[in-house]
């Protein structure tokens, strides 16, 4: 199955061609966050959480930086902020975007989009890992080692699993943190050994289902026959599989009308497992919060 988002990111890549003028400027601390809210609860089970809570949005371009930093800085509470760093672009042409929303946000890198993946050999990712990890550790809190990982369109599962596991040895090697994002696709898949829970649990090794910060689920209903999981038993399931990590969203979002319903739906949930920190991570940050005085900035800071 292809994914809507990797549709969105080639005709956005289309676009920079034809803007080549921008491409320079997109090329596009080690301590996981600590936001301000300690603990929460459900309408339906009340739960102490083990860890504060996340509040995350994706940027995937960096240009119009002071409008992003300002629209970030405006927040209730402080966010952590996703840049997804383009496929071969340097790791320089991130540093001053990088060190500049590190300022307003606590910021977690996408070290490459699924989207983007098929594209790079098994060296060439491990390389990229070690550049962008080497340029841009010190503004960078948390690594997101592999995007949507057990997706269908990611290429040969060996070389996926390589990327994966090399891209965490590396980054915990250096005493960094390490973040998977799942693709979660109950009944959309082709593949039944995609489906998330069957790969993650063939393909993910011990040293990372006991090593893992964070596990974080990508989801849109849009591209799952528009399904309301049960998160409950989703987390609740997550959570058994990786009992030392934190988990939560990756990545959410929609291109529908009913942007404001649906991101509050997302952000408000928060599922009674111990290690639920929200993360969601809106996937259309800059096109929907960037300036603030977007409408939906105003609905985001309100459910913060």
């Amino acid at each position: 199955m292809y994914k809507l988002k990797s549709v969105i990111i080639i005709l956005g890549a289309m676009l920079g061609m034809v803007l080549q003028g921008e491409a320079n400027a997109w090329g596009s601390r080690n301590q996981p966050p600590a936001p301000t809210t300690t603990t929460t609860t459900t309408t339906t089970t009340a739960v102490s959480y083990a860890n504060p809570q996340m509040y995350g949005v994706t940027i995937d371009d960096i240009s119009g930086l002071t409008a992003t930093t300002t629209a970030l800085s405006k927040l209730a509470k402080k966010p952590t902020t996703r840049i997804v760093f383009d496929e071969w672009q340097p790791a320089s042409g991130y540093r001053n975007a990088t060190v500049a929303i590190n300022k307003v946000s606590y910021v977690m890198g996408e070290i490459l989009d699924s989207s983007a993946m098929d594209q790079y050999t098994v060296q060439q990712y491990l390389n990229r890992t070690s550049e962008y990890t080497g340029a841009l550790g010190d503004v960078v809190n948390i690594w997101e080692v592999g995007n949507e990982i057990n997706g269908e369109w990611l290429g040969k599962n060996a070389d996926v699993v390589a990327k994966m596991t090399g891209a965490y040895d590396l980054v915990k090697g250096q005493g960094k943190v390490a973040a998977l994002t799942l693709y979660y696709n109950q009944d959309c898949w082709s593949n039944p050994a995609n489906e998330m829970f069957t790969w993650a649990n063939a393909n993910i090794p011990a040293r990372m289902k006991s090593g893992l910060d964070y596990v974080l689920v990508s989801y849109y209903e849009e591209d799952c026959n528009g399904l309301v999981p049960d998160w409950n038993a989703v987390f609740t399931k997550l959570s058994a599989m990786f009992p030392n990590s934190k988990v939560g969203f990756g990545e959410t979002g929609t291109t529908t009308t009913n942007k404001a319903a649906y991101l509050t739906r997302y952000y408000t949930l928060k599922p009674p497992v111990k290690n639920y920190i929200g993360g969601y991570f809106w996937w259309y940050g800059k096109e929907d919060l960037v300036p603030s005085t977007q409408p939906l900035w105003s609905t985001f800071n309100n459910v913060l």
